[in-house]
């Protein structure tokens, strides 16, 4: 494949699940910056002490160094022959240090946004609930629990709604993430090197989609 697929989309939009069926179904890894900056809380490698320093300050991770942990991730040989990318780049910066890293590693760059309308977005956000002892994720709309308000797994626990799910910080979620994302889709499109995938049907069809899209 040689790729590196970056794909787009507004917290609840459903891009890390379609990522990740990428990865199981293909075979293609999916990078997450959640999951890399996971891993370096626990290596003792100089790039990692440096981003634990960060976290400890409590300071803002630079582009510079998210592309370094970027850069070290999918240096590894799992990548060879293409990877997805969830979560990076966030900004037009990081998109234009991600090409000299594609050219670096010999990938074609493709960009896919998942599109999904921000009224399904509110209500997909809105209506997350979570168990407290298993981290299970319910969405009263589209995955409710069998008993309402309790964990199908654990009787004893009852779902939480947690702050950030909330309509007012939804609102401020994705307001941000127009603001910071737009400037990205802008330049994607710009050099043609985008396509859109609606994000509001059914999973599979949705999967089915950008899996023709990767793969062409």
């Amino acid at each position: 494949m040689d790729k590196v697929i970056v794909l787009i989309g507004a917290p609840g939009a459903g891009k890390g699940t379609q990522a990740r069926l990428l990865q199981e179904r293909r075979g293609i890894p999916q990078i997450s910056t959640g999951d890399m900056f996971r891993e370096m809380k626990t290596l003792e490698t100089p790039l990692a002490r440096e981003v634990q320093e960060i976290m400890v300050s409590g300071k803002l991770i630079s582009d510079d160094v998210t592309y370094q942990v970027v850069r070290e991730r999918t240096s590894r040989e799992d990548c060879e022959n293409g990877y997805v990318l969830d979560g990076y780049p966030r900004t037009a910066i990081q998109a234009a240090q991600l090409e000299e890293l594609a050219k670096e590693q010999a990938k074609d760059i493709q960009a896919i946004e998942v599109h999904v309308p921000r009224e399904e977005l509110m209500r997909r956000l809105t209506g997350r609930r979570s168990c407290p002892v298993c981290g299970e994720i319910y969405n009263i709309h589209s995955k409710p629990p069998k008993i309402d308000g309790v964990c199908d797994l654990h009787s004893e626990a009852e779902l939480i709604h947690r702050a950030d799910d909330f309509e007012e910080k939804v609102a401020v979620r994705l307001a941000t993430y127009d603001e910071l994302t737009k400037p990205l889709i802008d330049y994607y499109e710009t050099l043609g090197r985008i396509s859109k995938v609606e994000g509001s049907g059914d999973l599979e069809t949705i999967y089915s989609e950008i899996e023709r899209l990767v793969m062409k």
